[in-house]
């Protein structure tokens, strides 16, 4: 079998994303890519038409895992919407997954400071994401103004959270854990 038709449109596009971490976006050609996975150049135009097919599926790709499988899979438990909000304050803190997630999403966001197409990606994802949490919280009864206010603050938590990941002892991320997960799902008196 030759080289292209054993090597996936997945491998490269896990090849790009693992440059697009380590060495940034203008390090994600094909010429490096071809070299990583040890196969040539014509070996990605059969997977691809140019570069920017491949970023766009670099982009859907983190978009599926990010987002689309991880909102799926907390829909399909079907649980309380409070259990649910701990599900995702809890997302920063899951070991290995949680920290590659991290990487890649940094990656990305750096890559959609200065490029139109990744930016609206991350856009979409921010405002998917964003929708998602609100259901949770209006679920729980808030208003929905209210309820989008709050996802907002769960949601630049698990940011931060994944920004800041070397800050605190495990000690200190479960108690900020449990903090938020009080202060967000507390009912306010009217101001």
């Amino acid at each position: 079998m030759t080289a292209r038709s054993t090597l996936t449109p997945e491998a490269w596009i896990a090849a790009a994303t693992e440059v697009l971490i380590d060495r940034g976006i203008d390090a994600v050609r094909v010429d490096v890519l071809a070299k990583a996975l040890e196969v040539t150049r014509g070996s990605f135009y059969w997977h691809f038409k140019d570069r920017e097919a491949l970023l766009t599926a670099v982009l859907k790709a983190w978009r599926d895992a990010a987002t689309e499988q991880v909102i799926g899979r907390f829909e399909g438990q079907q649980a309380d919407p409070s259990v649910l909000i701990g599900e995702l304050i809890s997302l920063p803190f899951r070991g290995r997954a949680a920290e590659r997630a991290a990487r890649v999403e940094l990656a990305i966001r750096a890559w959609a400071r200065r490029d139109a197409l990744a930016r609206q990606a991350v856009d979409e994802v921010d405002a998917r994401r964003l929708s998602y949490i609100s259901q949770c919280f209006s679920a729980l009864g808030f208003p929905i103004a209210e309820a989008r206010a709050r996802a907002f603050i769960l949601y630049a938590y698990e940011v931060a959270e994944s920004l800041l990941s070397t800050q605190g002892t495990a000690a200190q991320k479960r108690e900020r854990s449990a903090l938020l997960q009080r202060l967000v799902q507390a009912r306010l008196e009217p101001a």
